[in-house]
């Protein structure tokens, strides 16, 4: 029953919809009448400047990092101690789908990106220096955030794989599946993106 409380409390932390607040305040807009209708940091930089998305993205990937670390102090008790990881890594699920689905707006979020960053800085983060490596590449090259991230995000559960190969660790498992299902979920959000890439219909980011 704790650990369920703790999967609802990291939800509604990544409910908390930094961008759109951001956006309503400087700008008294919706930013989901913007752009690609999300509340992520590169939407609000094409709303309201890039300033406010450096800070939109910040804010996103502290609220991530913030509800693995409240999760693991949470769970520090030893009546916890054999299935801390797997509620860990169902507190990295929750945080990212509260950002993209947040029920303060109906449901209707962000990409997962920063938020999945903050994550993974927390628990994977030689993953997320590898993955965050790609992003930049592929962005420099092609302009399209929305591609750099994708890919970024399927590669982190491949990182984590391949880091476990060279140094064991017993929370194997457990990371493995948030990685899974996080980056599984980075991607399903940005099927809009994936469909404008196709149609070479998809902005570029300037």
């Amino acid at each position: 029953m704790f650990g369920l409380l703790i999967v609802a409390l990291a939800y509604l932390l990544g409910s908390i919809p930094f961008g759109y607040v951001i956006v309503r305040a400087s700008k008294h807009a919706d930013i989901r009448e913007t752009g690609s209708g999300g509340t992520g940091a590169t939407n609000v930089s094409r709303r309201a400047g890039k300033g406010a998305g450096v800070l939109t993205l910040l804010l996103d990937g502290l609220k991530g990092a913030a509800s693995i670390l409240v999760a693991r102090l949470l769970l520090a008790e030893p009546a916890f101690s054999a299935d801390a990881s797997w509620w860990i890594a169902a507190a990295a699920i929750a945080v990212i789908v509260g950002h993209i689905f947040p029920v303060w707006l109906g449901f209707r979020g962000g990409k997962g990106v920063a938020t999945g960053v903050g994550v993974f800085l927390v628990l994977a983060p030689l993953a997320v220096a590898f993955a965050g490596v790609i992003f930049l590449v592929i962005v420099l090259l092609t302009r399209y955030v929305s591609l750099g991230s994708i890919v970024a995000a399927a590669t982190i559960p491949l990182f984590v794989v391949i880091r476990n190969h060279i140094t064991p660790d017993a929370e194997f498992a457990p990371l493995l599946s948030g990685a899974v299902a996080g980056a599984a979920l980075i991607i399903f959000a940005h099927r809009g993106n994936i469909e404008r890439l196709i149609k070479r219909t998809e902005s570029r980011f300037r």
